[in-house]
C-alpha cells in the first residue's frame, strides 16, 4: 500500500468535526479511491499519531463501532464519540444524525 494514500487518510480524518462521523467508504471516496475502504480501517489501524489522528469519528457505513477498535476496543470507540456529543446505542450511531455532511 502506497504511504500517500495513508496520509490522505490521516489529512482528512483530522478535519472531521467533533461531534460528527464518516464510514469508512467516506473516507475511502474523499481520498479519490472509493473502493479502498478497507485499506482505510488498515491506515486507522497502523495510526502513527493516537491521540491527534480522531480515528474514531470513522465508523462502519451502518453506523457501527468497530468491534476491534484498535486502542482499547468499541467501548473506547464508543466512550469518545459520547464525550462528543455522538449518540451512541448498542454500540451504532444514527448515520442520518450524526455523519459529517461532507
Amino acid at each position: 500500500m502506497e504511504q500517500g494514500f495513508f496520509e490522505k487518510v490521516y489529512r482528512i480524518v483530522c478535519t472531521i468535526p467533533r461531534g460528527k462521523v464518516l464510514s469508512y467508504g467516506d473516507v475511502a471516496r474523499l481520498a479519490g479511491n472509493p473502493k479502498m475502504s478497507r485499506q482505510v480501517g488498515w491506515a486507522l489501524h497502523s495510526n502513527p499519531r493516537p491521540g491527534e489522528i480522531p480515528c474514531h469519528r470513522v465508523v462502519f457505513k451502518d453506523g457501527s463501532v468497530n468491534t476491534g477498535f484498535a486502542f482499547g476496543g468499541p467501548e473506547v470507540q464508543a466512550a469518545l464519540l459520547s464525550e462528543e456529543g455522538v449518540e451512541v446505542v448498542d454500540y451504532k450511531i444514527d448515520m442520518n444524525k450524526f455523519r459529517w455532511d461532507i
